[in-house]
């Protein structure tokens, strides 16, 4: 009965393909946080150099995330993923005061970006002390 529930869902309603972008800055826990969605589990991260991407499935909703790395030399190059995005979720290391500066100037970036004018911003605070 449950699978023919599933495929009544999906002939009605089909099925929904979404992008999203991850950024934030570097060791913000961008890759984790997409492994965990990913995989179910946490992994060992190491520094993200370009991108990587997944797929993620949820009854009938596919998201194709995209963890873009976070380091300075990289963040000139967030833009390039913007066509065709859905959502951007912007991850913050909410234990990094430091840099709270940086993370508020690349947020601003994004707000500004007609790319991404009419595209919803998640701002996800990671990490505890």
């Amino acid at each position: 009965m449950g699978a023919l529930m599933s495929t009544l869902w999906a002939m009605w309603f089909g099925n929904k393909e979404y992008k999203i972008v991850m950024v934030g800055l570097d060791n913000a826990g961008k890759t984790t946080i997409l492994y965990k969605l990913h995989l179910g589990e946490v992994v060992q991260a190491t520094a993200t150099v370009g991108s990587n991407v997944e797929l993620v499935r949820f009854k009938n909703i596919q998201l194709e995330i995209w963890d873009l790395g976070g380091q300075q030399n990289l963040r000139p190059f967030w833009a390039t993923y913007f066509k065709n995005t859905d959502a951007v979720v912007m991850v913050v290391d909410s234990t990094d005061r430091a840099r709270v500066g940086v993370t508020k100037s690349e947020l601003f970036n994004l707000l500004e970006s007609e790319e991404l004018a009419k595209v919803p911003i998640l701002v996800y605070a990671n990490k505890q002390v």
